[in-house]
């Protein structure tokens, strides 16, 4: 029966169809991903010393390389877009005056050519409406002449020819008037697409000549950047030529003033400087004076004086403050020890706290030990873990 009911249900539900190809691969794939990094994370050596650090050095290299051509492309596609954003603005600007040319064009062919009598409805709002209005009877199917007017009588058709004749010209002359109104604004299309072709071909022409004109405007600006650097490096050596010639004049110059100069003669008036007369070149100066001597050691008296002074002044200063240190000293010494009696208290009663809760705690571990952790976890428990890299 159990082996019927297995055959029923894999006719109904078709157990026996076969797997889908790209799930069974994305399934395997997954598997060797898994295995690879089970393999990864549980090697200890790899997990301790770590990974190549000078293939990261140089994967990172190339990521530099790659970002820095990436900054360059991106800059020139920045420039290219600037320029042609440019010649569109430019280009957008001129259709624009274009457009609003031919609107004002437009609108002075309508104030002047298409006034208001001209239209065919005028008559409705006519301002002289009431001096060019008709008699109260004007023909036989004159509207106004209903029954209360007395201005029209049954069987009377005084008008119907004329009014028929008038009829006919009326219609003629509205239709010639629509057959001059459509051929007019059929003109006016043909001329303002004419102009709008015309406009655009110009400025066509215009941008080929504006690019041309960049073109031969960049290549005069590297002639000229090219005929100055020219001009420079000539310059340049004509300039070095110079300074060569000047530095020899100046050697020479330098040898035949130390050989016939005060210098190498020991001359002491060569000494003395132009600054004033205590002061002397000191690449010149061949010894003081008897008299320079003993200023300078009536100076170095007077300053041992004044030395001895300043040191008695800050022996003085340094017994004030020692003193000072001494009090400031007594004083913390003081502080520290009813501080330190503080402590002794606070540890005591730290203590006597902790001891407490160590009481609380042995008295809870033993009712959780007795009571609640009744079901220790064995060895199939531990088992279950580090089984994935997840």
């Amino acid at each position: 029966n159990e082996y019927k009911s297995y055959l029923s249900c894999k006719d109904m539900y078709k157990l026996d169809l076969p797997l889908d190809t790209k799930e069974s691969a994305a399934i395997q794939a997954r598997r060797n991903r898994e295995q690879q990094r089970q393999s990864r994370i549980f090697d200890a050596r790899t997990r301790q010393i770590g990974v190549d650090t000078e293939v990261l050095s140089k994967q990172v290299e190339e990521k530099k390389l790659r970002e820095r051509a990436e900054q360059e492309r991106n800059r020139a596609y920045d420039a290219d877009l600037v320029r042609q954003a440019q010649v569109c603005s430019l280009l957008d600007q001129r259709r624009e005056q274009e457009v609003r040319k031919l609107n004002q064009n437009l609108n002075k062919f309508r104030l002047e050519e298409q006034t208001a009598p001209t239209r065919r409805e005028f008559d409705l709002y006519d301002p002289k409406a009431k001096q060019k209005d008709v008699p109260a009877r004007v023909s036989d199917d004159d509207p106004r002449c209903q029954v209360s007017s007395l201005q029209l009588f049954q069987g009377e058709d005084l008008s119907g020819k004329e009014r028929k004749q008038k009829q006919q010209e009326q219609m003629r002359e509205w239709i010639k008037q629509q057959l001059d109104e459509k051929d007019r604004e059929k003109q006016a299309e043909t001329y303002s697409n004419s102009l709008y072709e015309k406009k655009m071909v110009e400025m066509d022409n215009r941008s080929a000549q504006l690019a041309r004109e960049e073109e031969e405007c960049r290549r005069n600006v590297c002639l000229a950047t090219k005929q100055y650097n020219e001009a420079l490096a000539q310059e340049r050596k004509a300039k070095e030529d110079l300074d060569r010639q000047k530095e020899l004049d100046d050697n020479f110059t330098e040898l035949t003033n130390q050989i016939y100069g005060d210098t190498l003669s020991e001359n002491p008036l060569v000494a003395k400087s132009s600054f004033g007369e205590h002061r002397v070149v000191p690449d010149r100066w061949k010894g003081m004076s008897p008299g320079q001597r003993n200023d300078i050691m009536t100076t170095v008296a007077r300053q041992c004086d004044e030395k001895n002074r300043e040191r008695d002044a800050e022996a003085q200063l340094k017994q004030e403050n020692d003193k000072i240190q001494m009090i400031q000293a007594q004083t913390a010494i003081l502080q520290q020890r009813e501080q330190e009696r503080m402590a002794k208290e606070i540890k005591k009663r730290v203590a006597e706290e902790n001891l407490r809760l160590a009481q609380e705690q042995q008295l809870k571990m033993k009712y959780l030990n007795q009571e609640v952790y009744t079901n220790p976890p064995s060895d199939d428990y531990f088992a279950q873990f580090n089984t994935s890299s997840r």
